[in-house]
């Protein structure tokens, strides 16, 4: 289908709403890249379009399928970072995955805060066990009444508690650290690659293009 000026200036409002949504999403060094990308592909659908039963028509049901410049820049931003996070294993693209989940899908949710708490808790330990040493009284198993509360580092001992652990609990806070830390990116890793076998299966029977 060749398109009129009226059409090519359809295309061009598309492409902008587009492009300003992607770039909500994702850096603005790659948001001219993946425009001349989808343009490219939107393009190619309306080449092979017919201009039946006119030429708006015809435009707006390509537009359709191919879905709303919201949520088209939503799901190429997410398979872009989740791409990068599954191929570099780094901590950075994986938080942004995760987080692009988490703000465009309720399943995404979940691991997200997930993830968010494996994080914490590694790095709680760690921090428990490099301040144990400047603060010895301070920092380690909280008990209170005979009974574990808690670790990490409190400024104030509540009635009945006391702080269990000598400097020996030093090297088990950093290998628990550690292995949480290590344990979490590799299982935020694996959902990713989960989530990406899903999403393309779902492109595949909803003949989107992946």
């Amino acid at each position: 289908m060749k398109l009129s000026e009226a059409g090519e200036a359809r295309v061009r409002g598309y492409l902008f709403v587009l492009g300003q949504s992607l770039k909500s999403f994702l850096p603005r060094a790659v948001v001219m890249d993946a425009v001349q990308e989808l343009e490219s592909h939107l393009r190619e659908r309306i080449d092979e379009a017919e201009a039946e039963p006119d030429e708006r028509t015809a435009l707006e049901q390509v537009l359709q399928e191919i879905g709303m410049p919201q949520r088209v820049a939503q799901a190429y931003s997410a398979e872009i970072t989740i791409e990068e996070a599954i191929t570099t294993g780094r901590i950075l693209p994986t938080a942004r995955a995760f987080w692009n989940l988490a703000t465009t899908s309720l399943l995404g949710f979940f691991p997200a805060l997930g993830l968010l708490l494996g994080c914490m808790l590694g790095l709680a330990s760690l921090l428990t066990a490099l301040l144990k040493p400047i603060f010895p009284n301070n920092a380690g198993i909280l008990v209170v009444d005979g009974v574990p509360r808690g670790f990490g580092v409190f400024s104030d001992i509540p009635p009945g508690g006391e702080m269990s652990g000598g400097y020996w609990i030093i090297p088990i806070l950093i290998a628990a650290g550690l292995a949480i830390l290590i344990i979490t990116q590799r299982s935020a890793t694996r959902f990713l690659v989960w989530w990406r076998a899903r999403r393309g299966r779902s492109d595949e029977l909803s003949g989107r293009p992946t």
